[in-house]
């Protein structure tokens, strides 16, 4: 196994940062999470690292986002891309008459999370000396609430791989924890959305990463040029 990258090591041993990021993510069963994530990495509580910022620090290797960037900076505007669209997705989704009741309550829900996704991101970026993304323009089939529905937790779950995918290659503590925190409510809006589209809730005991040119792939279809 690989030694685990910096951020995830200083995770693991700042009690501060553990219990900001449990904060942030939602409680015990995160901390399981954020362990095995640590042991799969090759990780240790003994082990300790000076401090990164993402404005200095490049990531260990190509991580696919450098068209947004360099090193963190570039992977957060890579997420901050992806939670423009998703939030613009539910905006979309709400306001399109195909929706009633519960499943657009839920719609409006989901988007208020990505909505706050954007701008906790667009707070990191600025406040780690970089400028955030710019919000890209797109168009969501929305014909009805199947469609909706089905492309919706195709998006969740493409969303909830996108992060995992990015996990390895953060340096600083406070984007990976915010990438990690993120990647959790993705991946509870998919499963909400796996039930109601009668998809498989899960795939298998482990969760599959995608990479950024899989999900750039992927998004591509409901961009505007």
């Amino acid at each position: 196994m690989p030694e685990a990258p910096n951020a995830v090591r200083e995770l693991a041993s700042d009690p501060t940062s553990r219990k900001k990021f449990l904060r942030q993510a939602g409680g015990t069963g995160v901390a399981v999470s954020l362990a095995a994530f640590i042991a799969a990495c090759g990780g240790d509580d003994s082990s300790s690292s000076k401090d990164s910022t993402a404005k200095s620090t490049p990531a260990p290797s190509a991580s696919g986002t450098e068209q947004f960037g360099k090193g963190d900076l570039g992977i957060a505007n890579y997420a901050l891309t992806l939670e423009y669209l998703e939030a613009q997705f539910y905006s979309d989704a709400a306001a399109s008459g195909m929706l009633k009741g519960k499943i657009l309550e839920l719609a409006k829900s989901f988007g208020a999370n990505e909505q706050e996704h954007v701008d906790a991101l667009v707070a990191m970026v600025k406040k780690a000396g970089g400028k955030p993304a710019p919000k890209p323009k797109a168009k969501f089939p929305l014909e009805s609430e199947k469609a909706i529905l089905e492309l919706a937790a195709t998006v969740e779950n493409l969303g909830a791989n996108a992060y995992l995918g990015q996990a390895g290659n953060i340096q600083d503590k406070e984007i990976l924890a915010a990438a990690l925190s993120i990647h959790s409510v993705e991946a509870r809006h998919a499963a909400v959305l796996n039930l109601a589209t009668k998809a498989p809730v899960s795939s298998g005991a482990f969760a599959k990463p995608a990479t950024a040119d899989e999900v750039l792939k992927s998004v591509k279809p409901f961009l505007v040029t």
